[in-house]
């Protein structure tokens, strides 16, 4: 993997160079997010703000991926560094164009505010879908490729990534302007911190965005323990860090521990905020004036700033000036994004009633307020597409003539009438009577980013983008119950990006596939899947309770009874679970070498698929701790693998499981070896006991012992 210390320092050497010939005020006016130019020098503006979770975002057409939390359920590392390559790609064509013409507005740049490496840690947070879940170790591998690919193999920096948001960052969106998130330090190194020093210590990442809320009585962009000890003393990082837009004023006008901007713009400046999302930084000269920092503290911010831009090639050009713009959206990418589609939708219940075969259906039924939606395929912080494709449609263009296709909205996404002056559930006899004329029924149902989402998005302020409980809205609830109550075999489609409460859909439907928010063409990837043209093959990145009981309250940050290594109930649907059309096993598994406390484990499993279709399958690795008082509750996912398994065939693969999941977090957040006796389970899920009645399938165990 790349590591840029080489560039960056020659890099900084020239910003040094550059901002020595500034005066203050020009220095001051490099650190906010749309940087002022200084052209007696020849530096044009550039704005820092741009958006990449899942695609460049909010500058007109490009490639739009599944959202984060649906390319994380793929498992699938060398499929994020291939996504994080042509966002980087299709970023830099837009950006060779724009600044052709003089265009260097917002999101045009090449300093892309993504991944979001935050734990998806209760399911009622509305942002969860831009992660990539609940597990550190998966957001840890699935981060570190997205980074690798999106700021390249070098000299050149083909696209500055930033993992965000720094650091303990998980809801409720409502109050995080104000929150002080507390957290022990067992609970921070174990859970909150590990995928941003992976993304730090082995990617690489170019820049680091804090928080908004408070964590243990600091704020998150003014940070002493995280920012100064942590961030830039235990890890090293030497990239720059840009705060969340407007935090800085938060400390005054919300967190209280300021007293105006200068103060809040000093404390930002000081702990080692480069760059200021907001206008905050407007009073850093009168900060100076007041003595509360110095022109050195600015000029120090200001190098690392226009290092990153040094570090892109900007002021010197690079071999990605050369990337044409008819790599936007073209047919590979575009073939690419459908592909991690396929991959990332999870089938949770099958019996049989898929795949479908187009040669035994007359008639179809496509119902839901998710079906012909746009809005659910493309989650938050996207592009534009060029083309969509809905459900329907994918399904349309799947049978052609040879099957009717019945269409019903069925009702409205969350209101109790699609027409204003008619009766409630005005749409639901449609569903009903579309039911009884076919031989099968898709309900499509869900949520989109008006329902979840981040605090202040149009259209989710009834709970600031935070789902209040993890209930479908009550209208499709009983569009379910109407529909299943036909009797006609159903499948459930379900479109969104947390975990929802589907006890009724697994009772009383045949069929449930997961599709999350599957991108722009996301309904031809479902129409593949529903009628078997691949199989599915995505896994759980969080769990699917089966109810809120038991879970502590949203404001508290403490790991007890969530998720799946610290889980007390059981589960809905398991971390790591999803079905496939194949039939596969791991059938056995062994150690390969000696193991000791500064070794790593490398571990030989084979796998068999013995069913009639060919599948991919995601091969995983637990660990537990069998001593140490320090160990999680349960098990840690502690390495994975994506296999592709014709009928009937097996095959030996070998995963390295990494020294550091040997180790325990104690309560003063060192992290150590702590037990000489473990247990490594291997298998296409979790070892539980939910997983296992769901899949038939026991995990291979492998008792480890240190020499």
């Amino acid at each position: 993997m790349k590591n840029f210390k080489k560039e960056r320092s020659e890099a900084r050497k020239k910003a040094k160079e550059l901002v020595s010939k500034m005066t203050l005020m020009e220095k001051a006016a490099q650190l906010k997010y749309d940087a002022s130019p200084v052209e007696r020098l020849g530096v044009p503006t550039y704005n820092y703000w741009n958006e990449a979770l899942h695609g460049v975002a909010r500058a007109g057409v490009a490639t739009m991926f599944p959202q984060a939390i649906g390319m994380a359920a793929a498992f699938d590392e060398e499929e994020m560094k291939k996504v994080g390559d042509i966002i980087a790609t299709e970023g830099r064509a837009k950006y060779n164009e724009y600044s052709k013409h003089g265009d260097r507005d917002i999101y045009k740049g090449l300093t892309f505010w993504s991944p979001n490496v935050n734990i998806f840690r209760d399911p009622r947070w509305g942002r969860g879908h831009e992660t990539y879940g609940e597990d550190p170790y998966l957001t840890s591998r699935l981060g570190v490729k997205f980074v690798e690919g999106l700021q390249g193999d070098g000299p050149v920096m083909k696209a500055a990534a930033c993992a965000k948001h720094f650091a303990v960052h998980s809801g409720p969106e409502s109050i995080r302007h104000e929150f002080d998130a507390k957290a022990t330090m067992k609970d921070m190194w174990e859970t909150y911190l590990p995928a941003f020093e992976a993304l730090v210590t082995e990617a690489d990442v170019e820049s680091v965005m804090g928080a908004y809320n408070r964590t243990n009585g600091e704020p998150c962009c003014g940070h002493q323990y995280l920012m100064e000890e942590v961030l830039r003393g235990k890890w090293k990082f030497d990239g720059h860090f840009v705060s969340d837009c407007w935090a800085i004023k938060d400390f005054h006008e919300n967190h209280k521990i300021t007293k105006n901007a200068r103060e809040s713009a000093a404390l930002a400046l000081k702990r080692g905020c480069d760059v200021n999302c907001g206008n905050t930084y407007l009073h850093l000269l009168g900060a100076v004036e007041d003595g509360l920092i110095t022109e050195e503290d600015i000029t120090k911010s200001a190098e690392r700033a226009l290092t990153a831009r040094y570090l892109l090639g900007l002021f010197e050009g690079s071999e990605y000036d050369e990337i044409p713009y008819e790599k936007v959206e073209c047919k590979e990418h575009v073939e690419e994004a459908l592909n991690i589609a396929r991959k990332g939708c999870v089938l949770l219940k099958n019996d049989g009633v898929l795949p479908l075969d187009k040669s035994k259906i007359k008639t179809i039924g496509v119902v839901g307020p998710n079906a012909d939606s746009r809005a659910a395929l493309i989650g938050n912080y996207h592009g534009t597409s060029s083309r969509y494709i809905t459900v329907l449609e994918g399904i349309q263009d799947e049978v052609g003539e040879d099957v009717r296709v019945l269409y019903s909205q069925g009702c409205h996404l969350y209101k109790d009438r699609v027409e204003n002056l008619a009766w409630e559930q005005d749409r639901i006899s449609e569903a009903v009577i579309t039911a009884e004329h076919s031989d099968v029924v898709v309900i499509c149902v869900g949520l989109d980013e008006t329902l979840e989402g981040e605090e202040g998005d149009t259209g989710n302020s009834d709970a600031s983008g935070d789902k209040k409980d993890l209930h479908l809205p009550k209208v499709q609830e009983e569009l379910i119950e109407k529909v299943a109550a036909v009797g006609k075999p159903t499948i459930v489609v379900l479109m969104a990006g947390s975990a929802i409460d589907l006890n009724y859909a697994q009772e009383n439907c045949n069929g449930i596939l997961l599709a999350w928010y599957p991108g722009a063409r996301g309904g031809k990837a479902v129409a593949d899947l529903l009628f078997g043209k691949t199989s599915p093959s995505g896994k759980l990145p969080v769990t699917f309770y089966k109810d809120l009981e038991g879970m502590p309250e949203f404001t508290d940050y403490t790991m007890k009874g969530r998720t799946y290594r610290y889980i007390e109930n059981e589960p809905l649907y398991p971390f790591g679970y999803g079905l496939t059309y194949g039939d596969v096993e791991v059938t056995s598994a062994k150690v390969l070498n000696q193991v000791t406390v500064d070794s790593d484990i490398e571990v030989e499993v084979t796998v068999e698929n013995k069913g009639t279709r060919a599948t991919e399958e995601v091969v995983q690795l637990y660990i537990k701790d069998l001593e140490s008082p320090l160990a999680v509750r349960n098990h840690s996912l502690c390495g994975f693998r994506r296999v592709a398994l014709e009928a009937g065939e097996k095959k030996n693969v070998t995963l390295t499981v990494a020294n550091r999941a040997m180790a325990v977090v104690d309560e003063a957040g060192e992290r150590h070896v702590d037990s000489r006796n473990f247990k490594i389970f291997a298998g296409i899920s979790q070892p539980d006991e939910r997983s296992q009645e769901l899949t038939g399938k026991k995990s291979a165990e492998i008792n480890v012992t240190l020499g």
